[in-house]
């Protein structure tokens, strides 16, 4: 049996999803032991920890230049000692580009069942990849476990149910007939959709697979090798889908470089070389503004980027203010504010906010957003897990450089203790009050557990303040609160010219910050958060061309 065969239902069921957009997960988001078996989340952990110190030998590239390794565990604040195969930039697209024109000639059919039996593989080891997650990135477990593994794949399932849709929307070639009056002029036409070329996948620290398996995915199932590009701080997680695949490539008799990491280390990195090289074709990017937008103004290459933006809270009127409150302080405190979705400026009329009470004060939200916030922090069994750990010391100096913004520190960042990880690099969230005139202080990202509150004059303001925001800013997420559908149209119109997404109204289990696969488009690609959203059409048709042939019918 074939492997598009074997995996053709679920390819159907991903098709469709993504033109129906309700709810569909291929990969169930709960570590349960009838799922994943009794001794999996045990046999992960186990293997994550046999695997430190020693030499990563799980991929199939051969004759490496050295081995290099330099990730730190913020839980621990110990370096891993993992060592991984570095190989200098020419090897990697020399060996790219040769695979290419092997991948190019397999079929989408075969492709896709290839890169769904890659999942199914990586399936089996999400407690592995969880734990090297949580120790690389200071996730906490359960996010570490549900972002890297099975929304990582649902997001990897998307891009290949896109990208074959996508292969598939034209015939391969048809008799083309038109009449002529006494005779038919007959030509024989193909259509062959033609891959761009050696792609590279440029990955982060905070999110290793959630933000690059779409990119890996879309270009493989489009045709292109990949050379993925981790974040030197964060390089395990993904290597272990790299080594899924790779296995799956060797298996199917296909050479296993369709799919390389190429590692690099902070003294001497390579992601420059990689892009500019005139062989690279394709580039993703998740990563800051300045290095994105220099990777889109390269000439010939289809790049798609995921960069910094200002993400906005809207606060005009609620049913329930304690709810709301909670909400938006889980919302902060998620993995210490470390999501390119969590929010930052919180923008809250002078007037307060209408509720079925009567009107809640500007300052008396703040105390009630504060009290959630510290609440979350004191629960032992709950603020170390949310909050997990900060993975780059240059958060905590970002943090400190917040409470002296020059506006009035509501709330203090503080470390508490995780009782798992004593030495664990841990920091609650800062709230600092602003005027709306103060916007030399709020009109760039602060990466972090950091909360700005800002006094506005009125909803008016607060629209036009975070719309201009996502216009010069970017923004890859909005919230909003209101129970007035006058208001809440405004919003959404005005949002929706900045390319901004809104969440309404949210409360209880389901927050901002979250976007869902096979629903959610993540970034907009409308704004200067970056050019390009998954998974929509764009995000897979621009890695390959439409070329035809003719010649006249022999019949």
């Amino acid at each position: 049996m074939s492997l598009y065969i074997k995996h053709k239902e679920l390819l159907t069921k991903a098709v469709n999803a993504i033109h129906e957009r309700t709810f569909f997960a291929a990969y169930p988001e709960h570590p349960s032991p009838s799922v994943y078996g009794e001794t999996a989340d045990a046999d992960g952990r186990k293997k994550f920890q046999d695997g430190l110190g020693k030499k990563f030998e799980g991929l199939k590239q051969e004759s490496p230049a050295s081995w290099v390794g330099v990730e730190e565990s913020p839980y621990l604040q110990e370096p891993l000692n993992i060592q991984y195969p570095q190989f200098d930039t020419e090897t990697l697209v020399q060996r790219a580009e040769t695979a290419f024109h092997q991948w190019r000639k397999v079929s989408a059919a075969d492709r896709a069942g290839i890169l769904i039996e890659s999942l199914e593989r990586i399936k089996a080891r999400f407690f592995e990849v969880a734990y090297a997650t949580m120790h690389t990135t200071g996730q906490g477990y359960m996010m570490a476990f549900q972002a890297s593994g099975p929304h990582a794949a649902d997001r990897a399932l998307e891009a290949i149910a896109a990208g074959y849709e996508e292969l598939n929307r034209f015939p391969a070639g048809v008799i083309w007939d038109k009449p002529m009056g006494k005779y038919n002029l007959k030509l024989d036409k193909e259509w062959r959709a033609v891959p761009k070329g050696v792609g590279i996948v440029i990955g982060c620290s905070t999110f290793p697979t959630w933000n690059s398996v779409p990119g890996i995915y879309a270009s493989l199932i489009t045709g292109n090798p990949v050379i993925v590009k981790p974040h030197p701080g964060a390089v395990l997680p993904i290597a272990i889908f790299v080594e899924e695949i790779q296995n799956v490539l060797a298996e199917s008799n296909l050479d296993p470089n369709i799919c390389q990491l190429g590692v690099d280390t902070f003294e001497k990195m390579n992601t420059k070389e990689l892009a500019e090289h005139k062989l690279v074709k394709v580039i993703d990017f998740t990563g800051n503004s300045k290095f994105g937008s220099y990777l889109e103004k390269l000439d010939g290459k289809s790049v798609f980027t995921e960069k910094t933006g200002v993400n906005s809270v809207i606060l005009d009127s609620v049913d329930d203010v304690d709810k709301v409150a909670a909400n938006l302080a889980f919302s902060l405190s998620l993995y210490s504010g470390q999501m390119c979705t969590a929010p930052q400026n919180f923008y809250i009329p002078e007037e307060g906010i209408d509720t079925p009470n009567g009107r809640i004060s500007f300052e008396d939200f703040a105390e009630k957003l504060i009290e959630n916030i510290n609440g979350l922090a004191d629960n032992p069994k709950a603020g170390p897990f949310v909050l997990g750990a900060i993975q780059n010391k240059l958060t905590c100096d970002r943090i400190a450089e917040a409470e002296k913004l020059g506006g009035n520190v509501l709330l203090a960042s503080r470390s508490i203790e995780n009782p798992m990880f004593k030495n664990a690099r841990i920091s609650t969230p800062v709230v600092v009050q602003l005027s709306s005139s103060d916007k030399s202080k709020y009109n760039t990202e602060l990466f972090g557990p950091i909360a700005l509150l800002i006094k506005t004059k009125d909803t008016k303001e607060s629209v036009a303040l975070a719309k201009e925001m996502a216009l010069s800013q970017g923004a890859l997420s909005c919230g909003a609160y209101t129970n007035d559908p006058d208001v809440k149209e405004f919003i959404a119109d005005e949002m929706s010219l900045a390319a901004t997404p809104v969440s309404f109204n949210l409360i209880g289990g389901i927050y901002m910050n979250q976007n869902a696969g096979f629903s959610d488009f993540h970034v907009t690609g409308g704004n200067p958060a970056g050019n390009a959203s998954f998974t929509n059409p764009e995000y897979v048709i621009k890695r390959f061309t439409w070329v035809g042939h003719r010649e006249p019918a022999k019949s």
